[in-house]
C-alpha cells in the first residue's frame, strides 16, 4: 500500500514537470529558438560617431585576439577605441599600444582610471572612466565590448545600422562564447539556453516587455541615453552589469534588443569544468539577490524542471510503474527538443541534448556554492576583486 502511495504521489510530481515543459515550450517567450538575429537594417545617410570603449584587466592573453578585431572595424563614420587598463599587472595596456602600433586602423587610447571607490564594481568603474573619456569626442553611440571579444570587420556598422533602423537605445549580441574543451562542450551551449530561458530574447525587443537583458560582451549604447538613464552610476554596484544596463535603459523609457551574434565571438578559453564552475558561481547568487528562499525555490525548480523526467525513468522502468516512465519520457523529450536549436548554433553533436538533465544538475551545484562562498565571505568576483557584502551588488528585481 505504501509503494503504491509512493509511485502515485512520484507520478503527479512527474506530471507536473512535463506540465512545466509544456509551458515552457510554448509560453515562455518561445526561448528555445535560435532565430533571433540581428533585425533589418538599412545603412544611414550619415554614419553616427562612435566610441568603443574596452574595460581591461589583466587581459594579455586574450587582447591580440580581441583588440586587433576593433582597430579593424570597416566603419564609414568616425570611431576611435578607448581600452581602459584597470589595473593589470600582465602588461595589459603596454600590449594594447604595441597591438595599435602593429596593426593600425582605428585610433587608439589607453588610460587607467585607478583603483574603484567603494560601492563601485571594478569593471563599471573602469567603464565609467572610459565612457568619460570618450565623451571629450561627443559620440552619438558608445560601443561597450570586452577584452576577449573578437568582431567581424563589419560588425560595428552592422550594429549601428540595427539600432538607426530600428529606433533602439540599445543593440546587445551575445557572443558566441567557445566550445573546444570536453566541459565546454557539456556546459557552455546550456549556459546560453538557461540564460535565454530566464530573458526571452523576443520579449526584450518587444515594445512594452518590462523583460530587460543584455550581453556585457557586445552593447551599442546611444550616448544620450547613457546620460539619461545615468550609467554607469546607476549600476556602479552591479556584478551582473549587463542585466543591470538593460533595465536602467527601459526603466528610463529606452528601447532594448538583443540576440545571438553571428560573428562575434569570444575568444576565452574554460578548458577545465573549475574555470566554469568559477564563471557561474561567482554571480549566481547575485542573480538571487542574495536571498535564501529564491536559492531554495530554485533548486526546487530546477530539479522539479530538469532531473524529475530521468528519475522518473529510471524509477518507473526498475519498478515496473508504466506511467510514471511514459510520462517522465515525454518531458524528457520536450526537453531535449528544446535544447537541440542551441546545439545547432554552436555546431555540437545533438547527442548531448538528452544529457542536458546532468548539465542542469552542475548548474544547480555552482550556485548552491555560489551562495557558500558568498557566506563564507568569498562572495562574487570580477578579475581578482571580490564583492562580498549583499548591498555591494545592485538590485536586480
Amino acid at each position: 500500500m505504501g509503494q503504491t502511495a509512493a509511485v502515485s504521489a512520484f507520478l503527479w510530481i512527474t506530471v507536473v514537470s512535463l506540465a512545466a515543459w509544456c509551458w515552457l515550450l510554448l509560453g515562455q517567450g518561445f526561448f528555445w529558438r535560435t532565430d533571433v538575429r540581428l533585425p533589418r537594417r538599412r545603412d544611414p545617410d550619415v554614419w553616427p560617431s562612435v566610441c568603443v570603449v574596452v574595460p581591461a584587466r589583466d587581459e594579455a592573453a586574450v587582447l591580440p585576439a580581441g583588440l586587433p578585431s576593433l582597430l579593424a572595424q570597416d566603419y564609414p563614420g568616425r570611431a576611435e577605441v578607448f581600452l581602459v587598463d584597470d589595473g593589470s599587472t600582465d602588461g595589459t595596456g603596454d600590449l594594447a599600444r604595441e597591438l595599435s602600433r602593429r596593426h593600425g586602423g582605428l585610433p587608439l587610447t589607453v588610460g587607467s582610471p585607478g583603483e574603484p571607490p567603494a560601492g563601485w564594481t571594478g569593471k563599471l568603474w573602469a567603464v565609467r572612466y572610459g565612457i568619460g573619456l570618450a565623451r571629450a569626442r561627443d559620440p552619438e553611440y558608445l560601443l561597450l565590448t570586452d577584452a576577449d571579444i573578437a568582431h567581424a570587420p563589419d560588425s560595428l556598422r552592422e550594429l549601428v545600422a540595427a539600432a538607426r533602423t530600428g529606433g533602439f537605445d540599445v543593440v546587445s549580441q551575445m557572443a558566441r562564447l567557445r566550445v573546444a574543451s570536453l566541459w565546454e562542450r557539456l556546459v557552455v551551449p546550456a549556459f546560453v539556453y538557461f540564460f535565454a530561458q530566464l530573458y526571452p530574447f523576443r520579449r526584450i525587443g518587444r515594445p512594452g516587455s518590462r523583460t530587460a537583458a543584455a550581453a556585457g560582451g557586445c552593447v551599442l549604447l546611444r550616448a544620450d541615453m547613457a546620460e539619461k538613464a545615468r550609467i554607469p552610476e546607476a549600476i556602479r554596484h552591479a556584478v551582473i552589469d549587463d542585466v543591470a544596463l538593460a533595465r536602467a535603459v527601459k526603466g528610463a523609457g529606452g528601447r532594448v534588443w538583443l540576440g545571438l551574434a553571428d560573428r562575434v565571438d569570444s575568444v576565452r578559453p574554460y578548458p577545465r569544468l573549475r574555470d566554469l564552475w568559477r564563471m557561474v558561481a561567482r554571480s549566481a547568487y547575485a542573480q538571487l539577490r542574495h536571498s535564501p528562499p529564491l536559492l531554495l525555490g530554485t533548486v526546487a525548480g530546477l530539479a522539479l524542471v530538469y532531473l524529475v523526467p530521468p528519475a522518473a525513468v529510471a524509477v518507473g522502468a526498475a519498478g515496473g510503474a508504466a506511467q510514471v516512465a511514459l510520462v517522465g519520457a515525454a518531458a524528457w523529450a520536450v526537453m531535449t527538443g528544446t535544447y537541440l536549436p542551441m546545439l545547432r548554433y554552436y555546431r555540437q553533436p545533438l547527442w548531448l541534448a538528452p544529457l542536458l538533465p546532468l548539465t542542469a544538475f552542475l548548474y544547480l551545484l555552482m550556485t548552491v556554492d555560489s551562495a557558500v562562498q558568498h557566506y563564507r565571505g568569498r562572495g562574487a568576483a570580477w578579475k581578482g576583486r571580490t564583492y562580498a557584502r549583499p548591498d555591494a551588488v545592485a538590485d536586480e528585481g
